[in-house]
Formats: C-alpha cells, structure tokens, sequence
C-alpha cells in the first residue's frame, strides 16, 4: 500500500510557513517530511502518521487513543509514534501532531 496522498496534502497544509524549510522524501513506501535533515512527520504507507516526538513526551502520547509506538524491523522506536488515521479526521488534531513533530525536529542538530 503507497502512502494516503490526501494526508500528504493535509500535512504540507498543516505545516504553513515552515513549508518553505521542509524537505520531502519518499522513504520506506512512506512520504517523509525532512526539518533540518532530520525526519519530523511522515505520512505512513500503512496508514496514518507516523510522529517524531520528544523522548520524554511519549510515554504520555502512548496513553492517547489510536497511538502505538512505530515498530521497524522488529525494533520499537521509543519516539516515533503510529498514529491511526481515524484520529486524525479532524485538521487541529493533525495540526497538534504536525506542531509538536516540527518543535522536536528544531531541537535535533541539522543535517
């Protein structure tokens, strides 16, 4: 399954005026959204997006309906969330995500 197009659209939309200092990257059948060389947000190709955050902040997004952490080859990723597609019908719930995964991307060292 390719990545949700229309996700991707909502997530450029939501990331406004940082538009113009994001990358994009299609990575593992996903689209990437690159702040400094380093991920933030993707739109996953299994659905959903998949959300760079704090460290110290995913334990309590954990505790969040339709959230789980991103699994890859076998290993979970302790801050990079899965989040379900249906939690994200409504725009400032992806725009709180697309917020939060930006801010953790500024603190990370550019690329």
């Amino acid at each position: 399954m390719a990545y949700d197009e229309k996700l991707a659209d909502r997530i450029r939309d939501a990331l406004g005026p940082a538009q113009g200092e994001v990358t994009e990257k299609k990575m593992f059948g996903g689209l990437a959204f690159l702040l400094g060389g380093n991920m933030s947000v993707a739109a996953s190709r299994q659905g959903g997006l998949l959300a760079r955050v704090d460290p110290r902040e995913a334990a309590e997004l954990l505790s969040r309906e339709s959230v789980d952490t991103m699994v890859m080859g076998g290993r979970e990723m302790t801050n990079w969330l899965r989040v379900d597609p249906d939690a994200l019908h409504e725009d400032r719930a992806l725009q709180e995500w697309v917020d939060r995964c930006l801010a953790y991307a500024r603190t990370l060292p550019r690329k």
